[in-house]
This record gives C-alpha cells, structure tokens and sequence, in this order.
C-alpha cells in the first residue's frame, strides 16, 4: 500500500494528485495487481479531503479500467497491465524537477550542487 501525500502548493488538484499517485504507484510496483486500495471514505478521511475528490479520482481510474469496484466488496487494482507512456513519464519527470528545481534554488543551491546530491542518492 502506499501513503497517498497531498500538496496544495503544487496547484494540481486533490483528484488529480490522487489519480496520480495510484498510477504511479501501479508503474513502480507499489501497487500490484488485485491489490485493494482504502474505501472513498477512510481514503477522504485520511487525507483531509472531500468524498467527491477521492470518488472522482477512483471513478475516473475505473473509466480507464486501472481500479475495479466490486459492490460491497472494495475497490481493486485492476488485473489488466499498465504502464505509463514516455510522454507522461517525461512529463511527471519535467514537473518533479522544476519543483525541486524551484526550491532548492531558493534556498541559493546552484546547479551542479543539486547534480553532486543527485548523484550521492543514487548510491
């Protein structure tokens, strides 16, 4: 299971950090298939928001058959195969950067202090 985060500084929607973070946890193998993800409820509770915001990521996820709701039972990741395509990696990528990008230059990092860290992480 993972630990859904929200950042209301990013200025994407809850839905969609949601959406988002139950893709991505699929690609990287945090999520497997057949795996029962928190009701729309306790998922709302927990992350302080509104019930129609995790119903909507969750319905929109069905749409795309990713999650499947069983009535009574839960919602599920779906047993088809999933892969992100390179055009969104790249974009989720883009986006990570430039936010981290962001912050850490206000903080006076320059570019090849962030590079030296980059490279100490993947130690």
């Amino acid at each position: 299971m993972i630990k859904f985060n929200l950042d209301p500084k990013t200025g994407i929607p809850f839905y969609r950090q949601i959406l988002d973070q139950i893709k991505f946890g699929i690609a990287s193998g945090s999520l497997s298939m057949g795996e029962q993800l928190p009701t729309v409820r306790a998922l709302a509770v927990e992350l302080k928001v509104n019930l129609n915001t995790v119903a909507k990521a969750y319905k929109e996820l069905e749409i795309k058959e990713i999650l499947e709701t069983q009535q009574g039972t839960g919602t599920f990741i779906s047993k088809n195969v999933f892969s992100i395509s390179n055009s969104e990696r790249k974009q989720k990528l883009q986006s990570i950067t430039k936010e981290f990008a962001t912050i850490a230059y206000s903080y006076g990092f320059n570019i090849d202090e962030l590079i030296v860290e980059l490279k100490n992480q993947s130690k």
